[in-house]
């Protein structure tokens, strides 16, 4: 089983949702799970409704079912660097001077793969990280990761610090941290929607990954809709049958009481917006299961969340953490 989950997925598709839900899954056993986010965003406090999350693991969530302990972490550059720096150099209060300077910004600002190795490298030290009696004190790490067009690069870290530094401890931390991203104690998930260009860029972000030989987990489908007509409706709707829908219409107006007196001409009045309606509905049904076909195609375990109605809250995130571990994600 993986340990370190990290997902992806292109803006607007809720992936830190769905790294939120995955992480309530993963600790719903009774283990520990760490949710980890490197964009700055703060998503992950305002999912669980709490306050900014701080450089510090913080147990933010209990995992429904089997009493597990979700923590969150916001990881910083500049501290993960000023972390580094004491760890190798012993720089201390020279390093937390550094930072005053300005020059631990300008370090990761004209060397972006240093950023990136840093922000991957303390997802990683989680993930092997053990206590005093040798057990792992996490038992998964989920990372809410960058979009799918930049996901490649961003786990790729050997070689995007390859020009920066060939030896040394720098070279030294990117070669361990490769040593797990490429390892199978990692899975990268994609979520999408079943809109085009979502389904598109998973294709392509999971054709860059296995390309890198990075190792890729499933697909999440999120924000699924119901399928309001049954095939004969959709059909009828397909062809723009407007008879036998305005039939239909004056048929169920009539059984409620409409179909008579102020309400004549009720039924011939909702008939072209209800065909119209049901036109775009099957027009979706059917670039919804051509998405579906292609990520099929793909050969991954794929997993389906609908669309919550009342909009994302806690109880929602809950509910979907359920549907997860439900579906298999966490086995």
């Amino acid at each position: 089983m993986s340990r370190l989950h990290v997902v992806s997925g292109k803006g607007g598709t809720g992936k830190t949702t769905v790294a939120a839900a995955l992480a309530l899954a993963l600790a719903s056993e009774g283990g520990r799970t760490l949710l980890v986010e490197v964009e700055g965003r703060q998503g992950i406090a305002q999912l669980f409704e709490t306050e900014a999350l701080p450089y510090e693991e913080r147990r933010i969530a209990v995992a429904p079912g089997g009493g597990g302990e979700v923590f969150a972490l916001a990881i910083d550059a500049e501290r993960a660097l000023l972390d580094y720096l004491q760890m190798f150099y012993k720089l201390g209060s020279a390093g937390r001077a550094l930072k005053k300077l300005g020059a631990i910004d300008f370090a990761t600002t004209i060397a972006p793969g240093l950023r990136d190795v840093l922000l991957t490298g303390k997802a990683c030290e989680a993930v092997r990280r053990k206590d005093r009696a040798g057990r792992f004190v996490y038992d998964h790490v989920v990372m809410d990761a960058p979009p799918t067009g930049r996901i490649t690069r961003f786990l790729n870290v050997n070689d995007e610090v390859a020009g920066l530094a060939r030896i040394g401890p720098i070279h030294n931390q990117a070669q361990a941290v490769m040593r797990v991203l490429k390892s199978p104690e990692t899975a990268v998930h994609l979520v999408t929607l079943l809109e085009e260009m979502p389904v598109q860029e998973t294709v392509d972000g999971i054709a860059e990954l296995r390309a890198a030989q990075l190792p890729v987990g499933g697909v999440v489908i999120n924000m699924v809709r119901p399928e309001i007509l049954d095939e004969a409706a959709v059909e009828v709707a397909g062809n723009g049958a407007r008879a036998e829908v305005a039939e239909t219409l004056r048929y169920a107006l009539e059984r409620t009481g409409l179909g008579g007196g102020r309400h004549t001409g009720l039924a011939e009045a909702l008939v072209d917006p209800l065909v119209a309606q049901a036109r775009e509905h099957t027009e979706r049904l059917a670039l919804e299961r051509s998405g579906r076909t292609e990520i099929a195609g793909l050969g991954l375990p794929t997993y389906e969340l609908e669309l919550l109605g009342d909009g994302m809250d806690l109880a929602g995130l809950y509910r979907m953490a359920r549907e997860l571990r439900k579906q298999g994600v966490a086995r």
